[in-house]
């Protein structure tokens, strides 16, 4: 379903620098900086040497197939057809992520950035000629239907997706709403292919979900990078600090399964936690492709300790968030691996309808550590488990006993047990932590750390 009605021309001919993983549900883009000036072709234009000339056998082989194919293919193929596809092999062999985009490829890129878009709430690239999921989007129909970060997609409805362009797979994931589609799945663990049916549906992505966890103790998750989650998360932490009631001793940044987004919301995002220094830089071959972001003055949260979470669907402006953090010891960085998204993207137009996504530059840390291919490395690794937890309590205790001489609070005692009981199958806090084991590890850190601040606090003043 179209939400966007625009083509290339709409926009300022300008080149966007991306900072998302090229995925189902579209590109976003970041930062606009000038693209390369068109020279005048009316202007004398030197030669250049002769190691810079084009070669001019792999030209003349270039030329060969081209007529071959004219000549002698099954169907009658235009010159443009093949020019087109061409441009298409040309980029899409240098990396996963550089592309041609034809007009509807650059609607479908604005449709991501505004939050919105229509499909089955998936981030994907290809691998070995498969489709594997980088993460299944918060409440969207692939979640809710059970899709996980790193399975394999073999066929999308009766269609095998292998030999298939990523571009083509996701338009096939891409539908009218509440048409259903089945993807099968290949997934660690299991012994065979799974079948998993995904209603298709109008994907609005929340960026910035919040709410405390236990006593001063605040959860911040950003599920994408949207333009406006630098100023959603500034405005979420003071809703914790007041709910708390003026500070927090704890905050817990989710990003886990953050497949990425807008560059300049992560450099807010940490902006708003830190007082000064490099957030991220990028380095290519042009000047254009050599940027640096940093923080301003002032921290929201006052240097109250912060853990940040990351697995293997954390990629790109999610890495950049949790790099800067660990650079600058703002943040304990906690769970699994990150998914090693550190290139960048620039968008090139070529024309009113067409242009390219090349991949022109690397993002580095604070410390000039490369995110690319290596991701961030965890400061303490914590695996996803399942917890259960077992019941301690004796088979009989004094108060069973017949005649037993009554305790003080024996009544209340047994008025609170007769309420969590009541209580047992509301959501709660508890209920969370039980199912998110590397969240509840996460709280412990913080209020462990809580108590040695208080301890040595304590020790300091004695």
């Amino acid at each position: 379903m179209k939400l966007a009605q625009r083509t290339l021309h709409a926009l300022p001919m300008h080149a966007l620098v991306m900072a998302s993983c090229f995925a189902a549900s579209g590109w976003a883009f970041a930062q606009q900086t000038p693209a390369s000036t068109i020279a005048d072709p009316h202007v004398g234009i030197d030669m250049p040497a002769e190691r810079e000339q084009l070669p001019l056998d792999d030209l003349r082989k270039f030329t060969a197939v081209f007529s071959r194919i004219k000549d002698a293919y099954v169907e009658e193929v235009t010159d443009s057809q093949l020019l087109e596809s061409a441009i298409k092999g040309m980029l899409s062999e240098l990396d996963p992520h550089s592309a041609y985009l034809a007009p509807k490829d650059y609607e479908d890129l604005e449709e991501s950035t505004s939050g919105a878009f229509g499909g089955l709430g998936i981030e994907v690239s290809m691998e070995n000629g498969f489709i594997k999921v980088i993460t299944p989007i918060d409440d969207t129909p692939a979640q809710q239907a059970g899709v996980q970060a790193a399975d394999v997609i073999i066929k999308l409805g009766e269609q095998p997706v292998k030999g298939m362009s990523l571009q083509d797979a996701v338009e096939l994931m891409r539908g009218e709403p509440g048409s259903i589609l089945e993807l099968t799945i290949i997934r660690d663990g299991e012994t065979g292919p799974l079948v998993i049916p995904v209603e298709r549906a109008i994907i609005k992505v929340t960026s910035v979900k919040s709410r405390m966890l236990d006593d001063g103790y605040g959860y911040v998750r950003i599920t994408q990078f949207q333009a406006e989650t630098g100023s959603q998360f500034r405005n979420a932490l003071k809703a914790l600090k007041k709910d708390a009631g003026g500070a927090l001793k704890g905050v817990i940044l989710d990003v886990r399964n953050n497949p990425g987004g807008v560059l300049q919301a992560a450099v807010d995002t940490v902006d708003a936690v830190l007082d000064e220094g490099l957030v991220v830089y990028t380095e290519g071959r042009i000047q254009s492709s050599r940027l640096r972001f940093s923080a301003t003055e002032g921290d929201i949260l006052a240097d109250t300790p912060m853990v940040v979470l990351i697995n293997g669907g954390s990629a790109s402006a999610s890495e950049i968030v949790a790099g800067a953090l660990q650079d600058h010891r703002r943040a304990v960085v906690m769970g699994t691996q990150s998914f090693g998204k550190g290139s960048v993207q620039t968008v090139i137009p070529l024309d009113e309808n067409h242009a390219i996504k090349m991949t022109t530059a690397r993002y580095y840390t604070p410390n000039g550590r490369s995110i690319q291919a290596t991701g961030i490395k965890p400061d303490i690794e914590v695996k996803p488990a399942e917890l259960k937890e077992l019941d301690s309590r004796p088979m009989f205790t004094e108060a069973d006993l017949s005649g037993h001489l009554k305790g003080k609070n024996e009544a209340e005692n047994r008025k609170n047990e007769a309420k969590d009981v009541s209580d047992s199958n509301k959501e709660s806090t508890d209920a969370v932590l039980d199912r998110d084991y590397q969240l509840r590890s996460a709280l412990n850190l913080l209020k462990g750390l809580n108590i040695i601040s208080r301890t040595g606090t304590s020790s300091a003043q004695e």
